[in-house]
């Protein structure tokens, strides 16, 4: 159905591989250092996350030479869709509220920036943003790339097999998804111009994007969609070969594919080198309403307090605070100046919440996205004496694909096959306060297991 590439990133430059090719698009970067020379980039993030997730991203930019002052990473603040998106539900955005925000962003952006022009780069549910504000909201005439990244552009499913999720903005034979893919002219073209398109997807590896229904819950049931799901006709489409869902788009192979696409040339560094001065920044969100089927959202949580603590190779913290803050009805707990060569541990403390200890790699750059929530203890844990949770928000773990253990222990939960758990726990029935060890490829975090008794949780996250 449609013409894909294959593509495949080498150390340091983009390698073709069988024959396979990038087709770039019209936009060549400028040499010069003018920040107004560069078109602003909007981050749009996927369902139930946050700007925080094109950290990496954004960094690899910067090592590229683009501004930071031109990437923009929005926070949509209902991030999860309705399950039926005519139908109006607590703490969720429908497919309308969603682009009419990134329009909205969008035109602050152009104002503030002065530039006539932007580029869109989206993930899985952000891309349904993107094409509704390009192609039925005037968008069209304001962007010059977009770059769709494991959208499931035809749906999770597209048949009528799944229970009662017929008015589901995912479902490849609903009204959104078929107005959208609408052919735009005698070629089919499912996009609209004149800007240029880039679809990236995995082979095979997307969760949202497979013919069987296993991770919709209907295992053996034919979802009516194929791996080619997120392409699209009429646009550039590459496959991303092992990628996961989200891997597509935050990978550094995704940031590669997406910079030649928009600059014509390979980048020159997919690393991340570290600045002599780092200031951290972003915002503390709230959960919804406890007790009423908790959601997450991008809402700022005022009254929350962070505390940040530098902490030596096994946790243990160095000293008192070297940063704190109660926030202010936006949220920000911010700025800190950090080093680039050291460990912290944050903790989130608010009303409604379990005090959240949050432990991370060091930040070799600085970032205004840093955005967190506190947690709420699961009531299967409370008789827990600590609990560890080790997440990878920009990613998937795949058995098979990664190294990875938590505790000395392989990952509980995650199965063979294709990439689908971003989440890990252990929970020990002793020695609390004690070192817990996270291991993913070449990553090493070392957190400390704080009492369930006293209302504390660990919460391990990988960049």
């Amino acid at each position: 159905m449609f013409r894909s590439v294959c593509f495949a990133v080498a150390t340091s430059f983009l390698l073709n591989l069988g024959g396979c090719a990038l087709m770039p698009g019209a936009l060549i970067a400028p040499a010069s250092s003018n920040a107004e020379s560069y078109p602003p980039i909007v981050f749009v993030h996927g369902n139930g996350d946050t700007a925080a997730l094109w950290l990496t991203t954004i960094w690899r930019f910067e090592a590229n030479g683009w501004p930071r002052n031109r990437l923009y990473a929005i926070d949509v603040p209902y991030p999860n869709a309705r399950d039926d998106d005519t139908k109006p539900q607590a703490g969720r955005s429908s497919t309308t509220e969603h682009a009419q925000f990134l329009a909205s962003e969008v035109a602050a952006l152009r104002r503030t920036s002065g530039a006539e022009k932007v580029i869109l780069i989206g993930n899985s549910r952000g891309g349904y943003a993107i094409r509704n504000f390009l192609q039925n909201m005037g968008g069209d005439a304001f962007v010059s790339h977009a770059i769709l990244g494991a959208v499931p552009n035809h749906g999770v499913w597209a048949n009528n097999k799944r229970p009662n999720a017929e008015g589901s903005e995912f479902f490849g034979n609903g009204t959104f998804l078929k107005q959208l893919n609408a052919p735009k002219n005698t070629a089919g073209d499912e996009v609209v111009g004149p800007m240029k398109w880039l679809t990236l997807r995995s082979d095979n590896n997307d969760k949202y994007a497979q013919p069987d229904g296993a991770w919709l819950g209907i295992k053996g049931t034919p979802t009516g969609v194929s791996f080619e799901g997120p392409a699209l006709r009429g646009a550039t489409n590459l496959v991303l070969p092992a990628r996961d869902h989200r891997e597509v788009s935050f990978h550094s192979d995704a940031f590669a594919a997406t910079w030649q696409f928009v600059t014509g040339s390979a980048p020159q560094t997919l690393a991340i080198p570290p600045e002599k001065v780092v200031l951290l920044n972003g915002k503390i969100n709230a959960l919804g309403i406890a007790g009423m089927g908790d959601f997450v959202t991008n809402v700022p949580l005022a009254g929350a307090t962070l505390a940040v603590f530098l902490v030596n190779a096994d946790g243990e913290r160095m000293g008192e605070a070297v940063h704190q803050k109660t926030t202010n009805v936006d949220g920000v707990w911010g700025p800190f100046n950090a080093r680039s060569d050291a460990a912290y541990e944050f903790v989130i403390s608010a009303d409604g919440y379990t005090t959240t200890h949050i432990y991370r790699a060091p930040f070799p750059r600085s970032s205004n996205v840093l955005h967190m929530r506190p947690a709420r203890v699961a009531t299967a844990d409370r008789g827990a004496v600590a609990v560890v949770t080790l997440t990878r928000p920009r990613g998937y773990f795949g058995l098979g694909r990664d190294v990875m253990s938590l505790d000395g222990k392989p990952l509980a939960g995650i199965v063979a096959g294709v990439a689908g758990g971003s989440t890990a726990k252990v929970t020990l029935n002793s020695d609390a306060g004690r070192a817990v060890v996270a291991q993913f490829n070449g990553d090493r975090i070392t957190a400390r297991a704080w009492p369930v008794a006293d209302n504390h949780v660990t919460l391990i996250e990988l960049h």
